[in-house]
């Protein structure tokens, strides 16, 4: 964004490490001056009391699908922006994923999966609310709509995206045990993914959502 726009960019992140691997990217390409990013919490975010309002946007991305309270989230966000400033909301809707021909016990090792993320409190498709989060959070809704993608076996990112939902899956094994799916089901449902990823009619459609909207108060 930063450097579409040539204005610097403040990130928040919780983790230093994850601030200093980004710091480091950034100087590698000389895009350095160009990001500031801070530690701390998205609810209450680290500025100063002049940037309170300040801001001409607020962006999260794939964020809220793994807090507890996503609308206070946002109502942080609009806090941040001038009157007439965006608020840009993209993320999950987990029920969207569909791969074909679909793998032998896919569809319930992904539903465990995504009942994973409410044994935390979290939303696996916050993504289809994001439009109701802009309005509760009193900002004006403008724009909604699905940024899709796939791929299929030919296609040299197809591997990759099997190797993403493996890892997310794998990310989530002890969860989805603890759900009562056994360990060998789920092995079996991941060697059953490797498996089908080798085969030449295989395909993958996912979308993520993404809404915007505008803070009350402005000209825009």
């Amino acid at each position: 964004m930063a450097r579409e726009t040539g204005t610097p960019v403040v990130g928040i992140e919780r983790d230093k490490a994850q601030i200093v691997e980004a710091l480091a990217q950034a100087k590698a390409i000389g895009e350095g001056n160009l990001v500031d990013l801070r530690q701390g919490d998205v609810e209450s975010p680290p500025l100063d009391d002049r940037e309170w309002g300040f801001f001409d946007v607020a962006h999260a991305r794939f964020l809220l699908e793994h807090v507890r309270d996503p609308l206070a989230v946002v109502r942080s966000m609009v806090r941040t922006v001038r009157p007439g400033g965006r608020i840009i909301l993209e993320d999950d809707d987990h029920d969207i994923a569909r791969l074909w021909p679909e793998p032998p016990g896919f569809s319930s090792l992904w539903q465990g999966y995504m009942r994973t993320y409410d044994r935390h409190g979290n939303d696996p498709i916050v993504g289809r609310r994001l439009v109701q989060l802009l309005h509760q959070a009193r900002v004006i809704p403008q724009r909604s709509t699905l940024m899709s993608f796939g791929s299929c076996a030919s296609q040299p990112e197809f591997l990759p995206m099997v190797a993403n939902i493996i890892g997310v899956i794998e990310g989530a094994f002890s969860g989805i045990v603890a759900l009562g799916i056994s360990q060998e089901a789920v092995q079996s449902g991941l060697d059953a993914l490797r498996e089908w990823s080798r085969r030449e009619d295989a395909a993958i459609w996912y979308a993520v959502s993404w809404s915007s909207g505008i803070r009350p108060g402005g000209n825009k």
